[in-house]
């Protein structure tokens, strides 16, 4: 049984996955997820990179409805 990631996991992670990372991301295993992008019906746009897929980390958050933490801007001194 694979183990999704948690909201936390999600947000640490860094600006682009491999398609399994991103696949834990959403609750399902790497077998399924090299499925759904060879059938271009993974739920994230994909991203080739020769033969590697990468998922970018705000469209991962965008399908899972986390929000990124805001940042507040530097006050002028």
């Amino acid at each position: 049984m694979i183990r999704a990631l948690t909201a936390a996991e999600v947000l640490a992670l860094p600006a682009a996955v491999g398609l399994a990372t991103a696949g834990r991301a959403l609750g399902i295993g790497r077998t399924l997820a090299y499925d759904l992008a060879r059938r271009g019906e993974f739920p994230v746009p994909l991203l080739r990179l020769g033969s590697a897929y990468r998922v970018r980390r705000a469209d991962l958050l965008a399908v899972l409805g986390i929000e990124p933490p805001t940042t507040a801007a530097p006050t002028a001194a």
